[in-house]
């Protein structure tokens, strides 16, 4: 198989610094092109008419507001520069920002971008942590149809 085109998904992380790294690396000896994809997801609050009872009704109100939604397109576009110009060197990079699901949004990118891998860091979540936050390497991982790289991060490495 031969990998020409390689996806890293990227966050502001070390652990997204490490995969970057592992990625660029990998890409620079196949001599691949570089797709990063930062996914943002919508930030949901609780409305003010919230009870224990009924539960907690979610408004998206902060997360449409055009103003927000800028800062937040501002901050993606800071972390894949930064990831460019750290690791690119001479290599051909394609980016991607997306707003929504983490694991889906890489999927697609990949399927958009071509990759013939993903690669990927991981926060290395257990137990409640992990059941609360879910795990985006892992539904990567179950969903994608092309192979995913995931990079763990060591502390201390």
């Amino acid at each position: 198989m031969k990998i020409n085109k390689i996806l890293i998904a990227v966050d502001d992380s070390k652990y997204a610094d490490n995969a970057a790294a592992f990625g660029f690396d990998l890409a620079h000896s196949y001599d691949a092109q570089v797709g990063l994809v930062n996914v943002v997801e919508p930030i949901v609050t609780s409305s003010a008419d919230a009870t224990l009872m009924t539960g907690t009704p979610f408004d998206a109100g902060v997360a449409n507001d055009p103003e927000f939604i800028k800062i937040q397109q501002e901050a993606s576009g800071n972390i894949i520069q930064r990831i460019i110009n750290t690791y690119a060197g001479d290599l051909k990079v394609s980016h991607f920002s997306e707003y929504g699901s983490k694991a889906e949004g890489i999927i697609e990118c990949a399927n958009e971008f071509g990759a013939d891998l993903i690669v990927i860091g991981t926060h290395s979540r257990t137990g409640l942590d992990r059941l609360l936050m879910g795990s985006v390497a892992e539904h990567v991982v179950r969903h994608s149809v092309v192979p995913v790289l995931v990079v763990p991060f060591v502390e201390g490495s």
